[in-house]
């Protein structure tokens, strides 16, 4: 059971929906739902978005410490998660085969595909410096916000 099950993701949905409605530009809305998340979910040592530039992941709005620049595709679970167009949760990120070790901190990870009229426009990346943080409950309401970003762009 996730310490965090009491955690609402339902409101924190809905706030982003809201700060998302203001605007339809890609990066204004990456940035301002990456700031909502580290600031209300419990346990997020980083969290931001990665676009896809060609055959590399380049990194957009985040916060935490800085991040790497670019990724390719299929490299760490950020280039995973991309290449297989799925969510991918790393409980443990030592017993991630190629993890890409931007904040030695980082226990665990979670990322989501961002995918838009059936293209791959680029992920959203969730790490915590605790081990196991992801609950299911978790990753369905990153899934979400992930959808409700997509949603809002162009």
């Amino acid at each position: 059971m996730s310490l965090h099950a009491e955690f609402n993701w339902q409101r924190l949905i809905q706030q982003a929906r809201g700060l998302l409605g203001v605007t339809t530009n890609r990066i204004s809305n990456a940035a301002n739902l990456s700031a909502l998340i580290y600031l209300e979910v419990p346990d997020i040592s980083w969290v931001g978005f990665y676009f896809l530039e060609g055959a590399n992941l380049l990194v957009g709005p985040f916060q935490g410490k800085p991040a790497c620049v670019s990724i390719d595709l299929g490299a760490g679970v950020c280039g995973t998660a991309a290449a297989r167009g799925s969510t991918l949760v790393v409980p443990n990120v030592d017993e991630f085969d190629g993890h890409i070790a931007c904040d030695a901190a980082a226990r665990s990870e979670v990322v989501v595909p961002l995918i838009k009229d059936g293209s791959l426009i680029g992920v959203l990346d969730a790490d915590s410096s605790r081990l196991e943080r992801f609950a299911p409950a978790d990753v369905k309401g990153l899934e979400a916000l992930a959808q409700a970003y997509l949603a809002a762009v162009d």
